[in-house]
Parts: structure tokens; C-alpha cells; sequence
């Protein structure tokens, strides 16, 4: 008989009988070493997916930049190594300047939270507002503002200790971010090519993914700036409408602390609030808060999913969910993550259905 000959229509005598299956302990013991293998790599990797989600997000932005001066150079470690250090230099800059204005301000308030807090101010707020002088002589009498700011100098100190550790762990997630970056973007084709082999689509089914992920990036980001954008505006005004000083430079600081996640403008505008109201300006002082809590602070849960639902053609109520959920799931990270994990998610169901759908094509033709 000669190879290769199709033996699918030969004729036989003897019935067609079920082929007996030997499970293949080798094969077996090679998909249970692969499956302990990849666990202990993903709890290996786990403690660096900050870092490599923020650099991640870092490539997809700045990879267009450093593409073209790549080509301008022709020395790929050159435009890598200048992308990234001005990228530093943009994030990492107004970050240090917010912090020395924060601590600036936090110091010369506490010298003025120890005037606000004497007993000449209290009584002349009891005269200037006789409505709330039982509440005032209440508040004199039982908490005495020498022992207020020991309590709070104790409580700072004993705060101090947790912030020096994530301060530390924020910086070494920051270098390591930069590190990752540096090989992302000078290794992406062969990033890409690895991914390629390694997750089970096709070609274009790939690319449609990875355009997912991308497209879902850029959407996070740039609507987490358009939102912060939005709080410092709408926070300056109010400053600036009541009189307050430096409107500008403190709804741009606003703007910024709105960009970290589980901080925001009310770290500028609550303390401006007390020490209106410890001034007798009650008024100001509710009208701030006011708009702190329903305007500026609210704006964000509304804006936020609006923007980045309609980047990713996807229901605001689902964009809320992705965000905040991976906020809360991952950390200050699933910022980005969240929406990643989410939008992925949908492109692989809608892979599943066109799959489905030509299968059953398929199917039809063969029957016609």
C-alpha cells in the first residue's frame, strides 16, 4: 500500500469499533508541573504589578513619542533612555512640589490651628454669633487647646511611622516602574511576538485585544486628567468667588492632589473651611463645604465613567463598576487595571460569539 493513501472511504468488514484511550500519565504529570509552575510565577510576580500595570500604561502613552525619535536617532537605548527620564521628570516633579507646598502649609496651620484655638477667639465668637455661645462655652470648657495639640502631635507621631513605610514602598514602586518601562518600550516587538505565541487567538483576534487594552489605557488616563482638570476648575472658582487667596495656584494644586487616588481637593478645601468657620465667616465656610462635597467631590463619580464609558463604547454604569471595583480590588492601581480586566473581558466574550457564529456558518454550508 503506498503512503500517504487516504484510507477514509476504503471498504472494511469488519464494523467500526471505539478506539480504547490509555491515559498518558506522562502527559498528565507535564500539565500539572505547568499549572504549579505558572502559579508560582504569578505569586512571584504579584508583588511587582503595580509597578508593571504603571509601567504598562507609561508605554502605551509615551510609545509614539519615543517611536519617532527612534527614528530620528537610530539608537534605540538613546530615545528610550531620554523618553523615559523626561517622563520621570514630568511625573515626578509636581508631585515633589505638591508635597513641599502640603507640608509648608501643614506646618504654618498648625501654628494658626494654636491661635485659632485660644480662649480670646472662642469668646469673641460667642459674642459675634449669640446663637451658638452655649454650644462655644461648652467646647471652651471641655477641651482644653493646649491638650488638643498634644493629641495631635501624638497622633501624627504615631501616623508617622506607617507613612515613612509607604513613602518607601511608593518610591521603590516608582523606580521600579521606570525600570519596566525602559524594556517595554525598547523590547516592545518582542514582547509583542512572546505574547503572540503564548496566548491561544489568532492574528487578528490578537490585535484586536491588544487595541483593547491600549484603547482602554489611554482612556483611564487621560480621563482621570480630564476629571482632575475638571475639580481643580470648579474648586478654584469657588476660592475665587469667595475671596480666598490665590485662587489659581491652589485650584491647580487641587487639580493635581485629584489625580491620586484616596486623596483629592479636599485635602486644600476642608482645612480652608474650619478656619473660616473658627473666624466666624460661617457662611463662607458652609458654602465651601457645600460645594467641596456635592460639586467637586461628586463630579468625578459622574464625569469619570461618561468619559472612559464613551472611549470604550462601553455603559457608564459598567465603566463606574470596572473603576471603583478595581480600586478597591487592586489598590491605587486598578485605576487602570479594573477597566483593563474589564474591557478585555468584553473583547474576549465578543471573540467567543464571532468564533460561534462562523463555526455555525460553517456548519450550514456543509449541510447545503
Amino acid at each position: 500500500m503506498p503512503f500517504g493513501r487516504n484510507l477514509e472511504h476504503e471498504p472494511t468488514d469488519q464494523p467500526d469499533k471505539p478506539v480504547a484511550t490509555v491515559p498518558d500519565r506522562a502527559s498528565l504529570t507535564v500539565k500539572l508541573l505547568l499549572a504549579g509552575a505558572v502559579v508560582l510565577t504569578a505569586l512571584i510576580a504579584l508583588p511587582f504589578l503595580p509597578a508593571l500595570v504603571w509601567a504598562l500604561a507609561l508605554c502605551v502613552l509615551v510609545y509614539p513619542i519615543e517611536a519617532r525619535l527612534r527614528r530620528s536617532l537610530a539608537l534605540p537605548w538613546l530615545s528610550v533612555s531620554i523618553v523615559v527620564v523626561a517622563t520621570g521628570v514630568i511625573i515626578v516633579v509636581p508631585f515633589l512640589l505638591i508635597g513641599s507646598v502640603l507640608l509648608s502649609e501643614a506646618l504654618n496651620g498648625f501654628d494658626l490651628l494654636e491661635q485659632l484655638l485660644s480662649s480670646d477667639r472662642w469668646r469673641k465668637i460667642g459674642v459675634d454669633y449669640p446663637a451658638i455661645t452655649p454650644a462655644v462655652e461648652w467646647t471652651a470648657r471641655h477641651f482644653e487647646p493646649s491638650q488638643l495639640l498634644r493629641g495631635i502631635a501624638d497622633r501624627l507621631g504615631s501616623w508617622s511611622a506607617g507613612l515613612i513605610q509607604d513613602s518607601l514602598l511608593g518610591i521603590l514602586t516608582l523606580l521600579m516602574t521606570f525600570y519596566f518601562l525602559f524594556y517595554f518600550l525598547r523590547d516592545r516587538r518582542r514582547i509583542l511576538g512572546s505574547a503572540r505565541l503564548l496566548v491561544p487567538l489568532e492574528p487578528g483576534e490578537f490585535d484586536a485585544l491588544a487595541e483593547t487594552v491600549s484603547r482602554t489605557i489611554y482612556a483611564s488616563v487621560y480621563g482621570t486628567i480630564a476629571v482632575a482638570a475638571l475639580q481643580g476648575l470648579l474648586a478654584g472658582l469657588m476660592f475665587w468667588w469667595l475671596g480666598l487667596p490665590s485662587p489659581v495656584f491652589w485650584g491647580v494644586i487641587m487639580g493635581l492632589l485629584a489625580i491620586v487616588p484616596f486623596l483629592g481637593a479636599f485635602v486644600v478645601w476642608v482645612p480652608v473651611a474650619i478656619v473660616l468657620a473658627i473666624n466666624g465667616h460661617l457662611g463662607s465656610a458652609a458654602i465651601l463645604t457645600a460645594w467641596g462635597l456635592i460639586v467637586v467631590g461628586l463630579i468625578d463619580n459622574v464625569a469619570y465613567p461618561i468619559l472612559v464609558g464613551k472611549q470604550l463604547a462601553m455603559h457608564s454604569m459598567v465603566s463606574f463598576i470596572a473603576i471603583v471595583g478595581g480600586l478597591l480590588l487592586f489598590g491605587t492601581y486598578g485605576i487602570v487595571l479594573g477597566p483593563i480586566v474589564v474591557a478585555s473581558a468584553v473583547c474576549l466574550l465578543q471573540i467567543r460569539r464571532e468564533r460561534d457564529l462562523r463555526g455555525q456558518q460553517d456548519s450550514e454550508q456543509v449541510v447545503t
